[in-house]
């Protein structure tokens, strides 16, 4: 590819947001949300970025760290600090946006595993490009394309005992979100034995939408409600309501309703039409 270089950076570090705020990327519009769990005082260990370069392409990421504090904020801050780092030296060097982002990875699990701390953190990433998306993730963050019509074109699946139970068909995602393993994740960045799993290109409409979001997302709702809240409707509306469901299901859920109070990260992308 020619050399590009990035046009924007932005960091989303302990936020704790009200609302969802609204950023142009890649011949489309971003929405960022990051909010600290309910009634929680603690730093928020949910992180978020937007890599934008000057040539029309983005990566969009959300990490998600643990091993108590301050180890977990710190690790989803180096590691989308990291990853930044490493896709502003491949888009200068003319490499792939995909280079960058492996190399990102690969880059904050050594800086996290020098910690020594025991600190880890999931992160999620999608490269948008020429109308595509491509998911990159490691851990239970996870990335969803859902169609206007609400098709899933693309939902990645948590790497943790209860995501690949899910996914084989074993276990019922209703009665996944009520598993006593739901908290825990198989792959992480801060182990020695990280892996990164990469997804197939996703052509764009206009009115797709994607989402990548840490588990405080996903662990409260299920999938198909997701993709249900997400499909239609203009984004600002859709970051709004996602992040009230998500909120009402940690602090008062109805009942029949998984709650599982946790940090809250998403970001929602849409071509322009």
């Amino acid at each position: 590819m020619a050399n590009a270089t990035t046009d924007r950076i932005e960091l989303f570090l302990n936020a704790n947001h009200a609302e969802a705020e609204t950023h142009p990327v890649a011949d489309g519009t971003a929405l960022v949300f990051s909010r600290r769990c309910p009634d929680k005082e603690s730093p928020n260990e949910d992180a978020a970025a937007l890599i934008v370069s000057n040539s029309g392409s983005a990566v969009l990421a959300v990490a998600d760290g643990f091993g108590g504090q301050p180890a977990g904020e710190q690790a989803s801050r180096i590691a989308l600090e990291s990853l930044t780092e490493s896709v502003k030296e491949a888009l200068s060097a003319g490499d792939t946006l995909r280079t960058g982002i492996l190399d990102g990875f690969e880059r904050a699990n050594e800086a996290i595993n020098a910690m020594g701390v025991g600190a880890a953190t999931t992160m999620v990433a999608v490269e948008i490009d020429d109308g595509s998306v491509r998911p990159y993730h490691v851990g239970d963050s996870m990335a969803l394309v859902v169609g206007q019509r609400g098709k899933t074109k693309l939902q990645t699946v948590s790497h943790s005992p209860v995501g690949y139970a899910v996914e084989s068909g074993m276990l019922h995602e209703a009665d996944a979100l009520h598993h006593e393993d739901l908290h825990i994740v198989s792959n992480m960045l801060g182990s020695s034995e990280m892996r990164i799993e990469i997804g197939t290109h996703v052509q764009l409409r206009p009115w797709d939408t994607v989402l990548i979001a840490s588990d405080g997302v996903f662990d409260n709702i299920p999938t198909q409600e997701v993709a249900e809240l997400i499909r239609t409707g203009p984004l600002t509306k859709v970051a709004k309501f996602l992040a009230a469901e998500c909120d009402q299901r940690m602090r008062n859920p109805r009942e029949g309703q998984a709650s599982k109070p946790d940090d809250l990260s998403f970001i929602l992308f849409r071509l322009r039409g």
